[in-house]
Parts: structure tokens; C-alpha cells; sequence
């Protein structure tokens, strides 16, 4: 039961038999607190049609309701109809189980994270996972049937460049020997190449040869430009290296997605899809949909669009990252037969999505209407800009070790842990640590750069992930002392900070099919918080176990079991956990 939708349906009712006015949509808010009432109708948008002034439209249509529906009364501010809802109603609503929504019949994809697989998740990939978890569980939660994937970024001058460095430099090392995870160790070697090319670079600057020339003639630049050669060309003593530290990579991506809470329904590596969209470019040849140049590259003119020409094959025949995009979309909408895709990618790479939906336009794919790229800012820190070559970049592990540390660090200053045992505890720094990190995050619009700020994040009072699971915890104390019973509540006489807190609950279906048609899961982060607020604020003025009768006690408990219901639900879909005790 949806008490806004409910009213909705009435007034679209009342207005039809009473008026005979048909309207699309009606402007329906929550009354502003200076004024009495529930619900809100703004009436200016029908005047025309009932052929009278606001004042006094609204009147008429707020006697008509009150003859047919569930308003108690109303009252009129100029165009604004004020409606407040009888007593019954809102029992009806918290009586009623959370309503869940009804099955669509659309099949979505979402692509996240990708990484490469020479060097270890970072904060920004946190960002990037978070988001595309989130977005996911939205999608699946208002109704859709939602595959989560990625693409691992296995092949390419990178992933040599690791491998040569480990060739020259490992001694044979393996994470097994060293004790590292495999995604730290290969990074390393990504590093070391770094410094080893550079510190050649250098001697040859000193032996006269310019800076450029110096970058394209250092010997670890060649060998690493031999590998891949091999590497393309299947050369077996390659191809065993480039499996086996893939291989610990994958075994130290899946630790830190296990660590982080999200996960994938299907993965594909770039390995087996950069072969994907060549045909595709020579049927839009054929179609001239794209143009060949002298040197025989193959390029498509966008310049009509407000963009400029983009390659999509090189001369020599080797596809370009929008070629593989191309062909990959294309497969994973025949194959999958999924309805849309969205691509959790960073803000970096706007005009690449926007280069690659144009294309896929003009191949004559209708469904590239239902292609989305959510594009996200960066996460900066007060250090500054991270650098992956330098090895600056903010390990996802380690941030979440010191997320977890400064968690351990703040519950023992606040005191509260005792009769724990230290499983317990070193559960709770767990969940609080990453919910504290998460929330930071989701709380942002993604489209926003964020400054992370670990410490900030675990505060428990303000806007964090922690001070909503200590709304849960509390509620949680309450309810383990006494469990609300089914009892006829018919009569009960809601108080207004009561009814806040309702039509807050009321809101919250609303918010989840808002974020999921925007792709936004800050709009569920700043809506549980905002139901904790007003929880809080219920709780500070009215006690709930002593309340002053046991039918005002009930009321408060099921009131509150509803939202302690909505916070885990609303706290789940951000990948959040809810501890019991905190």
C-alpha cells in the first residue's frame, strides 16, 4: 500500500466523475511544514480546464474528496490544496507489508569495474564498483532481471610490461613464495618497469639522444613491444607466462571484490573480445557508414553530430578499443537478448561512449537507445592525484584495512563493546569500517568528484554509514526487549512527528524507481538518512517501551520494526551491512 498513490488514484477519480477533467499526471508533495496537512495537491495546472480562479478550484475539489475518499479535511493556500488523510489510513499503511515490486518484463546488463590486470584494485575502482553494485541491486529490487559483468583488461603493452619486469627482475617469485596476493605482486613488476625504463631512458638522453627519440629506443620499451608481438602471434613460452600471472591477478581481484561485497554473473576478458566488431566495420564500409583513407584505415565522420572523425580500424588491419566495444555490445545484445546496458565508467571517457553510441546508432541498432554510460567523477584525496606507474595510487586493500583500523580506534574511545568476544569485535570494525566507506561514496551524486576523507566518513554523528546502522542497532535494543503484537490500532491517533515518519516510509518506493530510472544510488544513501533523522527525532520526543498506553506502545513498536525494516532494505541495496549491536 502506497499512501501518495492511493490519494493519487482518488483525485484522478474524483476529478474524472466530478469535473470530467482527464489528466495525465498530477503535481502531488508532501505538505511544507508551515502549513497543516499531509499531502499537497497543486492545482494551478487544472484551472484552465474547471474554468475558475486556484482558490477556488481547489475548494471545490477539496469538498469533492471529502465526500468520497480518505481525507479528513482540507484547507487552501492560493493554488495549493492541502489535503490531511484520516487516522485509519495511515494504520492501513503500517499494518500493511512493504509492498515490492511488480516483475517487468526487461532483461539489463550492467558492466563494472574492468580493470587491468597489471597492477591491484584502487580507490578508483572502489568508486566504480560501488556504483555499478548498487545500481545493479536498484535495478533488480524495482523489478528487472539485471546480469552484473565486467571486461578484465588481460592483454596489451601493460600486462607486458609487468611480465618482462617480472622475466628480468622475479628470481621466480610467486605469490605463493612471497605471501603476497597475486594482484599486489604482478603491480610491482608494473612499477619496476617504470623505473628500470626510465633510469634507461636517462642514460641515453646522457649519450645525446633526445627525450622522444630516447622513449622509443630504450631497450625495455623494445623488449616489451617484442612481447606483445608474441604474445598476438601465440608464442607458446608467452603465452604460459601471460596465463599464469593472469591467474594470480584474477585470484587477488577476487579476494578484494569478496572483501568489498560485490560480485559478477558473468566475466569476460578483453583477450577474447578485442577480435569482436571487425566484421561489423566492413559491413558498415559496405553500408558507407564509415570511409577509408589513402593508408587504408577505416574511420567514420561525426563531425554532422558536433564531434569529429574517429578510427575505428587501423591501417594494418588491428581493431582500436571502439571496434571491440562495437562488437561486444552487438554479441551481448543477440546473445543475451537483454533490453539495455549501462557502462559504470569513469567521467575520463565521456566522449568515448559518446563516439560509441552515435556509431552503433548509425549501424541501425535501435536498441542503442537503450545503451547508458554512467559516468562518474573522480575520488580525490587531500594528497593529492593518485598515479598508478608511480606507485601512489591508494591500494583498495590497504584503504580498507585503515577503514577498519580507524573503526576499531573510534568503538573503543565510544566504549560500548562490552561482552564481546573478539570474533564479535573484529566483525563490527569490518562492518562498520566498509559501511563507513561505502556510504562516504554512494552518498555523493556520481557525476560529483569526491574528496575522501577516511576519518570523516566514520563519524557517528552527521551523514555517514554509521550513524544510520546505530539508528538500526538501537532499534534492534528496543525490539529484543519487547516484540510488537497484532493488535487492532483502528483508533490510534497518530501524532505529527508519528505521521512524518510514515509518509517518510511512504517515500521510499518512490526514491528506489527515482534512482533506479537515474542511476543514481545517492538518492537511496540521502533518503535512509533522512529516515533516520526523523527516526531520531521521533525517539528523542517519545518513548516507545513506556509509552502512556500499551495501544500507543504498540503503535510505536510496529512504527519502528517499519523502519528498522527500511534502513536494512535501503542499506542492502548500497551493499551495506546492518550490525545487531554496535
Amino acid at each position: 500500500m502506497n499512501l501518495k498513490s492511493q490519494l493519487e488514484k482518488n483525485i484522478f477519480n474524483t476529478l474524472k466523475e466530478e469535473f470530467q477533467i482527464s489528466t495525465e499526471k498530477l503535481e502531488i508533495q508532501v505538505t511544507r511544514k508551515e502549513f497543516e496537512g499531509d499531502y499537497t495537491l497543486v492545482v494551478f495546472p487544472l484551472v484552465r480546464e474547471m474554468k475558475m480562479k486556484p482558490e477556488q478550484a481547489a475548494e471545490a475539489i477539496g469538498e469533492a474528496l471529502l465526500k468520497r475518499s480518505e481525507i479528513e479535511k482540507f484547507n487552501v493556500v492560493k493554488g495549493f490544496l492541502n489535503l490531511s488523510l484520516k487516522t485509519d489510513v495511515f494504520v492501513d499503511f503500517l499494518q500493511s507489508s512493504p509492498e515490492a515490486f511488480e516483475a517487468t518484463d526487461k532483461k539489463l546488463m550492467v558492466e563494472y569495474s574492468s580493470p587491468n590486470t597489471n597492477k591491484p584494485l584502487h580507490l578508483g575502482h572502489i568508486r566504480n564498483n560501488l556504483l555499478g553494485y548498487s545500481v545493479a541491486q536498484i535495478l533488480k529490487a524495482t523489478g528487472n532481471d539485471v546480469i552484473k559483468t565486467q571486461v578484465i583488461n588481460d592483454r596489451g603493452i601493460h600486462i607486458c610490461k609487468s611480465m618482462l619486469a617480472w622475466e628480468k627482475f622475479g628470481n621466480n617469485e610467486t605469490p605463493a613464495s612471497t605471501g603476497l596476493k597475486g594482484d599486489k605482486l604482478v603491480g610491482d613488476y608494473y612499477i619496476a618497469f617504470d623505473k628500470a625504463y626510465k633510469e634507461e631512458i636517462e642514460d641515453l638522453v646522457n649519450q645525446g639522444m633526445s627525450k622522444d627519440e630516447a622513449k622509443k629506443q630504450a631497450p625495455m620499451i623494445l623488449e616489451a613491444q617484442k612481447m606483445l608481438r608474441d604474445w598476438e602471434d601465440n608464442d607458446p613460452k608467452v603465452r604460459e607466462l601471460w596465463s599464469e600471472m593472469n591467474n594470480w591477478v584474477y585470484e587477488g581481484f577476487d579476494a578484494t571484490y569478496e572483501r568489498l561485497g560485490v560480485d559478477f554473473d558473468m566475466v569476460q576478458h578483453e583477450s577474447e573480445t578485442y577480435i569482436l566488431g571487425k566484421d561489423l566495420i566492413q559491413q558498415g564500409l559496405e553500408r558507407n557508414v564509415f570511409f577509408k583513407k589513402e593508408d587504408g584505415s577505416v574511420w567514420i565522420d561525426l563531425t554532422e553530430e558536433g564531434l569529429d572523425e574517429k578510427i575505428v580500424l587501423r591501417s594494418d588491419g588491428t581493431s582500436v578499443y571502439i571496434t571491440q566495444d562495437i562488437g561486444t555490445a552487438v554479441e551481448r545484445f543477440e546473445k543475451y537478448e537483454i533490453d539495455g546496458l549501462t557502462y559504470v565508467v569513469g567521467n575520463e571517457q565521456d566522449y568515448h561512449f559518446k563516439v560509441l553510441f552515435l556509431i552503433l546508432k548509425q549501424l541501425g541498432y535501435d536498441w542503442s537507445e537503450n545503451l547508458h554510460h554512467l559516468s562518474y567523477g573522480m575520488v580525490d584525496l587531500p594528497e593529492g592525484k593518485m598515479k598508478s606507474r608511480e606507485g601512489t595510487v591508494v591500494d583498495a586493500d590497504d584503504l580498507m584495512d585503515q577503514m577498519v583500523q580507524t573503526a576499531k580506534e573510534i568503538a573503543a574511545e565510544a566504549g560500548k563493546l562490552e561482552g564481546m568476544t573478539q570474533e564479535e569485535k573484529d566483525d563490527l570494525y569490518e562492518i562498520i569500517g566498509l559501511g563507513a566507506l561505502k556510504y562516504y561514496i554512494l552518498k555523493v551524486d556520481p557525476k560529483k568528484r569526491i574528496l575522501f576523507n577516511p576519518k570523516e566518513s566514520i563519524d557517528f554523528n552527521g551523514n555517514t554509514g554509521p550513524f544510520i546502522q546505530y539508528a538500526y542497532v538501537r532499534i534492534q535494543s528496543i525490539l529484543r526487549k519487547e516484540k510488537p503484537q497484532d493488535i487492532d490500532l483502528s483508533t490510534y491517533d497518530f501524532n505529527e512527528i508519528e505521521k512524518d515518519l510514515l509518509k517518510t516510509l511512504n517515500e521510499y518506493n518512490d526514491t528506489l524507481q527515482k534512482a533506479a530510472n537515474e542511476l543514481n544510488p545517492s538518492y537511496v544513501a540521502n533518503y535512509v538518512y533522512d529516515l533516520v533523522k526523523t527516526f531520531n527525532s521521533f525517539y528523542q520526543n517519545n518513548s516507545i517501551l513506556n509509552a502512556e498506553t500499551e495501544m500507543q506502545k504498540q503503535a510505536r513498536l510496529h512504527l519502528a520494526q517499519r523502519v528498522a525494516y527500511t534502513i536494512q532494505n535501503a542499506l542492502n541495496l548500497l551493499g551495506i551491512q546492518t550490525p545487531e549491536r554496535m
